[in-house]
């Protein structure tokens, strides 16, 4: 995508950052309607419409910053309210409620991958204007997958922390969960100092080039 302007390619990546976002946090809210609680239902926000979950720092002014500044693109989407009191077994299925967002990614990023080959083999046909559809599909493996590794580091209140707490003993637990308060400034120093980027990079290239490869992308 070296060859597009910055234009162009905020409209290749801006429905798979949407959806990307906004169909993890229907995943965990989905699920948790499943074990118990209504809130999210209730408060209308389990739809596939970005409106109803549009953050205007993660799914706006983030992703944009990352393409203009010409890093990875990640963002997020207001996160799905769950009243964890609500579910019929609460360690547990804190535990399914948390998975479900990486889970809903993974499975993203293969119908993603499907659209990009649509796209390539309809450019093979001819068809010029699948290109869209060509980086858009690569551009959606990539979000998804990185939010799908990313969501998974045990660092609260990302939702590997959640399956985390939910293996250890309770008074491990609570003890882990305190440091929730401090996550964001970690996850920050983690991604300023690149040791993120180091740990997390091979593990996405490695999944983005066997899904390729399924795919003969």
């Amino acid at each position: 995508m070296n060859n597009l302007s910055l234009i162009q390619e905020v409209m290749v990546w801006i429905l798979p950052v949407l959806f990307a976002v906004t169909t993890h946090e229907v995943a965990h809210g989905w699920v948790a309607n499943q074990l118990g609680d209504k809130t999210a239902f209730m408060l209308g926000r389990l739809t596939l419409n970005p409106l109803k979950h549009i953050d205007l720092t993660g799914t706006i002014i983030v992703p944009f910053l990352c393409l203009a500044l010409g890093g990875f693109v990640f963002g997020w989407a207001k996160p799905v309210p769950v009243n964890w009191r609500n579910l019929k077994v609460p360690r547990r299925d804190i535990a399914l409620v948390a998975i479900a967002g990486p889970i809903s990614n993974f499975l993203m990023a293969l119908i993603w991958a499907l659209i990009a080959k649509l796209g390539e083999m309809a450019l093979r046909q001819g068809f010029e204007n699948a290109v869209f559809l060509l980086y858009a599909g690569t551009a959606g493996i990539g979000i998804n997958l990185l939010l799908m590794i990313l969501n998974l580091v045990p660092i609260p209140p990302l939702d590997g922390s959640r399956v985390v707490s939910s293996l250890l003993p309770p008074s491990l637990a609570k003890n882990y969960e305190s440091i929730e308060p401090y996550g964001f400034i970690i996850l920050v120093i983690l991604v300023w100092t690149k040791v993120l980027s180091q740990i997390l990079s091979p593990l996405l290239i490695w999944l983005q080039t066997l899904i390729l490869s399924v795919f003969a992308l």
